[in-house]
């Protein structure tokens, strides 16, 4: 009953918390599209160098204008998030098959830059909203109308350039060869594909924080890509699980008292969880393919 009446609490607060349960769903489903690419790449490693270094760049824009009082479209924190991610995925896009074990260092490198800069700058910015755990672990249970807007339209030409293209980065991540062979720019498809996760990365990081834009660029995929026969329906399938890990992970932070964040995560967690062992689970006789 506790737990009924917290939940009703939450849908009775709905005006307060709006703005940041929906803003979890946005950066669920644009992420978990994006997410399956991610995936099927086996770029996980990737997406959480660009997490972290985005938490870098959004500490050092905060750091600028406390301390150096610079103007605000110098160090606005999205620009400096999505210019480190776009450094962080440049050796992606300029990068030779042949240079893989050295791409994984480049990596490995911006991963640990990324972390330990982000908490070393964090200890100088930390007042008002301009919190470290905020902007690693997404402990905010708000979120300024302004960067919903800016997610929202963002995350929504995103989806829409993903939506028309999405045959041509299919082809090029995984058929590049036969891309080539149909005329296809590959590069210029693998580069958009790349820039864009920057970016869609750069600005969940800004809003959310740094863990649950890692969370939602990997968890959805992964469950949806183990539900889904092809590519085309696993993008549809990764932005619905990514929407509803978004919303239903900020309701579970709110009738559990957990940080935002983390509660996303294990939302994410939980739902791959329960897609595996449903998957792993025997059928029965009558529901087996090929029999009547």
């Amino acid at each position: 009953m506790e737990d009924t009446t917290t939940l009703s609490a939450f849908f009775d607060g709905w005006e307060l918390f709006r703005t940041a349960a929906l803003s979890g769903a946005v950066a669920g489903a644009l992420l978990g599209v994006l997410g399956v690419y991610v995936v099927l790449r086996r770029l996980v490693f990737l997406t959480a160098a660009v997490s972290q270094t985005a938490g870098l760049g959004v500490s050092l824009a905060f750091y600028a204008q406390i301390h150096f009082a610079l103007p605000a479209t110098l160090t606005d924190p999205l620009l400096g998030a999505a210019l480190l991610t776009a450094i962080t995925v440049a050796p992606m896009i300029l990068g030779k098959g042949g240079h893989a074990r050295r791409t994984d260092s480049l990596l490995g490198f911006a991963y640990l830059v990324g972390a330990a800069g982000a908490l070393a700058v964090g200890t100088r910015i930390v007042q008002e909203s301009h919190d470290v755990q905020t902007l690693l672990f997404g402990s905010a249970v708000a979120v300024l109308p302004e960067d919903f807007h800016t997610l929202l339209i963002l995350g929504g030409l995103l989806l829409a350039l993903h939506a028309w293209w999405w045959r041509g980065f299919s082809a090029a991540s995984f058929d590049p060869a036969g891309a080539r062979v149909r005329g296809l720019p590959v590069r210029l498809l693998d580069a958009t594909l790349f820039l864009t996760l920057a970016l869609a990365i750069s600005v969940c990081t800004r809003v959310l924080g740094a863990l649950p834009a890692f969370a939602f660029s990997v968890l959805p995929a992964l469950a949806a890509v183990r539900l889904t026969p092809n590519v085309g329906w696993g993008l549809v399938l990764g932005g619905a699980l990514g929407a509803a890990v978004g919303f239903s992970g900020y309701v579970l932070a709110f009738v559990a008292e957990l940080p935002v964040g983390a509660s996303q995560a294990l939302v994410g967690a939980a739902l791959v969880f329960l897609v595996e062992a449903l998957m792993r689970a025997p059928l029965p006789r009558s529901l087996r393919w090929g029999t009547g």
